[in-house]
């Protein structure tokens, strides 16, 4: 399964790629992460649990980063064996686009399975591979774009407030 889309994210580059290299980070945003761990220099384990049709399966394995070219691109491939459920193995290239005070983010997926995920059939995990994927790149792109809280200025606090005061003056 191939998949490629991008993404423009509310933060300038930098504090996108520190975003992409912290485990906390990635943790919250993969789905059914339960545990992240490690570095971007020795790479990540991770415990993740999913349902994929009738299998639901615990999944432990590991992420690495290659082909890092600092604040532009990357390559992330991890593998998770989830005993009797099989295996599913993959990764994407990632590269940055900075746009203004944004940056469009830019990623080309690919995912296999293996083991009982396999017997489920090509539309199935192929189907569950885009969602998984559109989902940890969606809650990233939130996580790290989200705006920050507005201040709200001060108020007159003789000041009505409702639809009613307007009606009351």
């Amino acid at each position: 399964m191939n998949l490629s889309d991008s993404k423009t994210i509310n933060a300038d580059v930098q504090t996108v790629w520190a975003a992409l290299l912290d485990p906390e980070v990635l943790r919250a945003c993969v789905p059914g992460c339960t545990e992240m761990a490690g570095s971007a220099s020795q790479g990540f384990t991770a415990t993740v649990v999913q349902k994929v049709g009738p299998v639901k399966a615990t999944f432990k394995g590991t992420v690495r980063l290659s082909d890092v070219t600092p604040s532009h691109s990357l390559t992330m491939s991890g593998e998770g064996k989830g005993g009797a459920a099989g295996f599913a193995k993959g990764g994407a290239a990632v590269r940055l686009e900075p746009q203004g005070d944004a940056t469009v983010l830019h990623y080309d997926v690919d995912a296999k399975v293996g083991g009982k995920l396999a017997q489920l059939g090509s539309r199935i995990i192929d189907g569950f591979a885009k969602k998984m994927a559109d989902a940890f790149f969606s809650t990233f792109s939130d996580t790290v774009g989200a705006p920050q809280p507005n201040v709200e200025a001060p108020t007159d606090p003789n000041k009505k407030k409702g639809w009613l005061s307007g009606l009351t003056k």
